[in-house]
């Protein structure tokens, strides 16, 4: 009995590693850290080196002339460069945060539903379908309509809106793993169910759901700048990227810096943020088809 649990101790062990060494081994991968690593230090530090406030007035509307003004004037003759630096840590904050918050709980609902079975399975993954049967811009705008476009619930829409998608592939991973002889035999020894949610099957599922959060966090980011063009912002006076492509976009023609900045800016931070996920993907891919 004792070299039965000794073994099943072992694959645990071994099923419990990440297998993240390929992921960071990845060029895709490196680019994509640092992809999002610049936007990122743009988005904290920019407030810092921006030469003037974000609302200050510094030459004609939409000029390209005017004084210590690198990227021209928007619309009302703020500068483009300074609104830049200023109007990112929204967005990154907002993205971060709404992403770790659909995690979680996408996870634990995922978890619950995976294990337990039954109708506990039954009841969360038909309330994941009714959040899913909406679009998510559609939920999040009919809801932060009727509530008002406050940060905290910017946050917390945005961050329920992905928890059902994190769920089902957590629930997938979920009931596959809960056959594996490991979890059977912590089973077998009257191990705590949060033990072995927690600590047996939720660390094989490492790759897969940080692959999963790069996903989301991408989403999350062109999520939170749609919200700021379409009028949402919680302060419609403060610099916000999303905010500065709907102020500008009907002068696409005369002053192009005043859109292609902010919109530069998201996109590069989309695209780190997904080529990390993918890179992740992929090693985990690669993993399992070598184990197999």
């Amino acid at each position: 009995m004792s070299a039965i649990v000794v073994e099943t101790s072992r694959e645990a062990a071994v099923a419990r590693r990440p297998r993240l060494r390929g992921a960071l081994a990845s060029g895709r991968t490196w680019v994509g850290i640092l992809l999002t690593a610049l936007v990122t230090g743009v988005a904290f530090l920019g407030p810092l080196l921006a030469p003037h406030g974000e609302n200050d007035i510094v030459g004609a509307p939409y000029s390209d002339s005017a004084p210590d003004a690198l990227l021209g004037t928007d619309y009302l003759g703020q500068d483009v460069w300074s609104r830049l630096l200023a109007g990112g840590t929204w967005v990154v904050v907002t993205a971060v945060l709404a992403t770790l918050l659909g995690m979680v709980l996408g996870v634990a609902a995922g978890l619950a539903a995976g294990y337990a079975r039954g109708w506990v399975d039954e009841v969360i993954m038909r309330v994941c379908d009714v959040v899913l049967a909406f679009p998510q811009i559609v939920l999040v705008l009919v809801l932060l309509s009727v509530a008002g476009p406050k940060r905290w619930l910017v946050v917390l829409v945005v961050g329920v809106s992905h928890a059902p998608r994190v769920a089902r592939l957590t629930r997938g991973m979920t009931t596959t793993l809960a056959t594996r002889e490991f979890v059977q035999s912590a089973e077998t020894l009257g191990e705590k169910r949060s033990r072995i949610l927690f600590a047996e099957l939720l660390p094989n599922m490492a790759a897969p759901l940080l692959a999963e959060l790069g996903l989301r966090l991408t989403y999350s980011v062109g999520l939170v700048a749609s919200i700021g063009f379409l009028g949402f912002a919680s302060d419609p006076s403060a610099a916000d990227w999303g905010l500065m492509i709907n102020e500008n976009r009907l002068a696409l023609a005369i002053q192009p810096w005043a859109i292609l900045a902010p919109v530069l800016a998201i996109a590069v931070l989309a695209l780190g943020t997904n080529l990390i996920a993918d890179g992740i993907a992929r090693a985990a891919a690669h993993r399992e088809g070598a184990s197999s």
